[in-house]
């Protein structure tokens, strides 16, 4: 294993280089993509290309993976990676870099090789970035809660930390976080020499970004975050609320289309949008327990991630981190009638624009509250006036 701990930032990639971006979840990819699709006008200037149509090309991910789609959303398809590797193609002999975490989906190693060989084979270089999956845990929890998971959170912890085979009731969890067998899966696809490992350190808010601009051979701070409210995590009663009435959706058996549309894109879109976290927010916090079950499956991963051989930039022993206080117990978390308010709203105006034949739902939330208020006012006297 080639490591660096040092300040030092890697040589870039040979020109031409393919550069597959996997993830996984919750490692600051969409902090990446973000950054990237808002340079893409620039990148052209340095020999790079970033070709997806899109922030986050996630159909065509999860078509390459054969993986389903978020519970509601568009059914992922042939076509959205076929139109992906059509694009990937048309860069030429450019640098092109393509980022989604779904790639982590891969579900076994003639999926990884099938992809690699259809961007280019011996051109493809893949990228890996890793946390600590104490870190990890929650985040991806409340992730998995925005996709209809009904679970609390100490239950989930227990099941897949403590009963094996640990693939209930998430079995994507493992696939992308058992960080160890997801390089390996890729080396076996594309070569250790053409897998390099980056293990972020939470306190370098920069680190991601300057790794990236090395790799891509960019200059410094062309790669800047974009903020966007749409992507934090929820706090603890927010993940609650939304857990509860996921309890309450599946218990009626209401269509799938419907909670894409209404809730995840809805409410949960509009409250993140308008509602940022305060210090007396309760956060979801982690057990000590599973904290410490989770730095050990991490030190485990380290050892055996170097042993193939791949570079590894940044310092593998984070991957073992614990939280260093032990967890405090937390008061009583509640939700403040303001964010409420907001979920409630957001999920009105996405039904009103639904059945209006307006934006889709996942617009609603970009649209000032004014505007919406015009429009579902218009609509309303339009329908009175055909009455």
């Amino acid at each position: 294993m080639e490591t660096d701990c040092t300040s030092d930032m890697p040589a870039p990639l040979p020109t031409g280089t393919r550069l597959l971006h996997i993830g996984p979840h919750k490692t600051g990819t969409t902090a990446v993509q973000g950054a990237l699709f808002a340079a893409r006008d620039r990148l052209p200037e340095h020999g790079v290309v970033f070709p997806a149509h899109s922030r986050h090309p996630m159909e065509a991910a999860l078509a390459a993976c054969a993986r389903p789609a978020m519970m509601g959303d568009t059914v992922p398809t042939e076509r959205h990676w076929t139109r992906l590797l059509e694009r990937v193609r048309a860069t030429g002999e450019k640098t092109s870099v393509i980022s989604s975490e779904f790639f982590a989906d891969a579900p076994d190693d003639a999926t990884a090789a099938r992809i690699v060989e259809q961007l280019g084979g011996d051109r493809v270089h893949v990228l890996v970035i890793l946390r600590p999956l104490a870190r990890i845990m929650p985040s991806q929890w409340q992730q998995y809660v925005q996709n209809g998971l009904r679970m609390g959170y100490e239950d989930w912890l227990e099941h897949m930390l403590r009963r094996p085979p640990y693939d209930e009731p998430s079995p994507s969890f493992w696939r992308r976080h058992r960080h160890d067998r997801l390089v390996a899966r890729w080396v076996r696809a594309a070569g250790s020499g053409r897998v390099t490992v980056v293990v972020v350190d939470d306190r370098d808010r920069g680190g991601l970004m300057r790794s990236f601009e090395a790799l891509l051979g960019l200059p410094e701070n062309l790669l800047r975050p974009v903020p966007d409210t749409a992507n934090r995590s929820l706090t603890l009663a927010e993940t609650e609320m939304l857990r509860n009435l996921n309890v309450e959706f599946r218990g009626n058996g209401l269509p799938d289309g419907l909670y894409s549309r209404l809730v995840r894109n809805g409410a949960v879109t509009h409250m993140k949008n308008t509602c940022s976290p305060t210090p007396a927010d309760v956060r979801i916090a982690t057990p000590r327990w599973a904290a410490e079950a989770a730095a050990a499956i991490g030190a485990s991963a380290a050892e055996r991630i170097g042993a193939l051989g791949v570079r590894v930039l940044g310092d593998p022993g984070l991957l073992s981190t614990v939280p260093e206080q032990p967890v405090p117990c937390s008061p009583e978390p509640r939700m403040t009638p303001e964010a409420a308010a907001r979920a409630l709203y957001g999920a009105l105006a996405a039904a009103a624009f639904a059945s209006g034949g307006g934006p889709l739902a996942r617009d609603v939330h970009r649209t000032p509250s004014k505007e919406l208020v015009r429009v579902l006012g218009h609509r309303c006297l339009k329908r009175l006036g055909r009455r």
